[in-house]
């Protein structure tokens, strides 16, 4: 058994049930240096107990483990001061947002006594299980290209967000192509499309609300991968996904997030016409719950919580694809197991320095960059 502690009680909301339940988890504590909202989540959910900042939790000597579930800009020094402190760390992405920062945080999980993961919550949604069974059991083929998407619009979001460099933020689109692939990305080239309003401009120093990159990926056959990842001045509705495009198979991203994806099957050629027939099918991905805990498993979609205490219900989002619970599980086994967690530091570190390198390969105009391998 072990004691978890959450850091943010934004997003981290919607994990704090899920320790709870988990039949690892002894006790669960919150962090959030907002005193009403840390009051009002620590009794709504009946926690073991509350902080308002990461320091004093970490000097109470207690917790085996701890999720920062914080802004961005937190991640990195959040990070190397629980694995300083000999815990487990788990933490939402970015792992980071410059090559430097990486390799701080990989240093420091490699030395550390506590793993390090990060929760990336692409690898477990469930479009991307059942594009990994169509994968494994040969229905794909032989990958031939591979792309995808983050759109979402950040207007009057939080003024951190304000300028952010699209592709910082693109581990939601590459994760699940290299893990497609068995690859990593070797080089990159990206163009900015589009112009930041005054607004959007934060700090000035990207000026644009779109990029799109192309990479070029680690496979034996030449494989590519195009990424697009858009934050502001695109009328169009949110989207996470991909598409994978094999040569027996094919999987589409729903076009509006919820509906059915596409998949594509190639029948023989018949001789009658040019070209294969081709089979259209739409398809709602399966929840794949085999692998959870059975107090988990009903949260891979929205539910109803009763904390301990006699408290009210809450509502649980299972937003991402229900990969919330998979999330926790992998963090929670791996601690409890001491081994490496699924999304190790190198593993986090080869997700996310692709994007770091394409923004770069923005800035100059689209030059081709190599990406460090990890």
């Amino acid at each position: 058994m072990i004691d978890v502690l959450v850091v943010g009680a934004g997003f981290g909301r919607d994990f704090l049930p899920l320790y709870q339940l988990h039949p690892e988890v002894a006790r669960v504590g919150l962090v959030e240096p907002d005193a009403a909202r840390r009051r009002a989540t620590a009794d709504a959910f009946g926690l073991d107990a509350d902080y308002e900042d990461l320091d004093s939790a970490l000097a109470s000597g207690t917790w085996d483990a701890v999720h920062l579930l914080s802004p961005v800009r937190f991640h990195v020094e959040q990070t190397l001061a629980v694995l300083d402190s000999g815990r487990a760390c788990a933490s939402a992405v970015p792992m980071a947002t410059e090559l430097d920062d990486i390799a701080r945080v990989v240093e420091a999980a490699s030395g550390a006594s506590g793993a390090y993961m990060m929760m990336e919550t692409a690898l477990y949604q469930r479009e991307f299980l059942h594009a990994l069974h169509l994968r494994d059991t040969g229905a794909l083929g032989r990958l031939g290209y591979l792309s995808g998407a983050h759109i979402q619009d950040l207007d009057g979001y939080a003024p951190y967000w304000m300028g952010y460099p699209p592709m910082r933020y693109a581990t939601h689109v590459i994760a699940p192509l290299l893990a497609l692939a068995d690859a990593r990305v070797e080089s990159v080239t990206c163009l900015g499309s589009g112009e930041l309003l005054p607004l959007h401009r934060g700090d000035g120093t990207n000026p644009y609300p779109i990029e799109s990159a192309l990479m070029r990926l680690s496979t034996e056959a030449p494989l590519t991968a195009q990424v697009t990842v858009s934050f502001f001045e695109n009328a169009r509705s949110y989207q996470e996904g991909f598409n994978v495009y094999g040569d027996r198979g094919a999987l589409e991203w729903p076009s509006v997030e919820g509906d059915a994806a596409i998949v594509y099957s190639a029948g023989p050629a018949d001789g009658a016409r040019g070209g294969r027939g081709i089979r259209r099918e739409e398809v709602h991905a399966p929840d794949r719950t085999d692998s959870l805990p059975a107090a988990l498993a009903p949260f891979t979609r929205d539910g109803r919580y009763r904390p301990p205490g006699g408290r009210p219900e809450v509502t649980v989002h299972a937003s991402h694809g229900g990969s919330h619970p998979h999330l926790v599980h992998e963090f929670v086994s791996a601690v409890v197991d001491g081994r490496e967690p699924a999304i190790g530091a190198r593993r986090a570190a080869t997700i996310t320095a692709p994007g770091i390198v394409a923004h770069e390969s923005a800035m100059q105009g689209g030059r081709m960059l190599e990406v460090p391998a990890y």
